[in-house]
């Protein structure tokens, strides 16, 4: 289990090198460590290698995991949610980083104030156009964002997205820069109960040109604990 700890420790060096290079403070840049079908004594390990945060991409296995880690991590939905499964949100993580549309929005509004609790959202966009790829379109970010300030019980942080998967890093680089152009404009909107502090972008494959175009949040799995089988 040494790897997993060396492998955060490499990680987090070529995050500072990717924010020195763009000006930015390391510090500004947080990992997530994606645990999907990671047991629990490996997720640990990755917290007491100092990853505070953990990524879930499904409801069930965050819940399962939960059972055993408990508030030692923050814990962050970085799959697509169910409606259906948005009761459990509230009180469990930390960020949800995957609403894209406003009925799920309403959903976790409904549940957040039912439960006394506050939802902590992004917003995912397609930049892509994917269609295998959940995510609103950029023309529609507006509109949600503005009838989603109005809900209690949850805020919208920031943004986040997938882009095309390539082997190549630098195919990721439009689509980090077009969502932080994106951010820039949501955020001069001036939308009350809405921040664009957070952008969520970046994975194993692409996380240094992520911090390199402003992403705040990496979610990094592989690079951590290896292949998934």
């Amino acid at each position: 289990m040494a790897a997993i700890t060396e492998n955060i420790r490499e990680i987090k060096k070529r995050i500072a090198r990717a924010a020195a290079k763009s000006g930015r403070d390391p510090e500004a840049v947080e990992l997530v460590a994606v645990t999907k079908t990671v047991g629990v004594e490996a997720a640990l390990e990755a917290l007491d290698a100092g990853a505070l945060s953990l990524g879930e991409s499904r409801v069930q296995e965050a819940r399962n995991k939960y059972k055993a880690i408990g508030s030692k991590a923050r814990w962050h939905l970085i799959g697509p949610l169910q409606k259906n499964k948005a009761k459990y949100c509230p009180g469990l993580f930390h960020l949800v980083h995957s609403v894209d549309n406003l009925e799920l929005f309403i959903e976790l509004s409904r549940q957040a104030t039912r439960k006394g609790n506050l939802v902590r959202c992004l917003l995912q966009v397609n930049l892509s156009g994917e269609k295998q790829k959940s995510g609103c379109r950029a023309q529609e970010a507006e509109e949600i964002i503005k009838e989603a300030s109005r809900l209690e019980g949850v805020k919208i942080l920031g943004l986040m997205t997938v882009p095309p998967y390539s082997d190549d890093p630098e195919d990721s680089r439009p689509f980090f820069k077009e969502l932080y152009q994106l951010s820039r404009r949501m955020e001069a909107l001036g939308v009350e109960n809405v921040t664009m502090d957070q952008i969520s972008a970046g994975m194993t494959n692409d996380f240094e040109v992520a911090v390199e175009e402003g992403a705040t949040i990496v979610r990094v799995g592989s690079a951590i604990f290896g292949e998934r089988t």
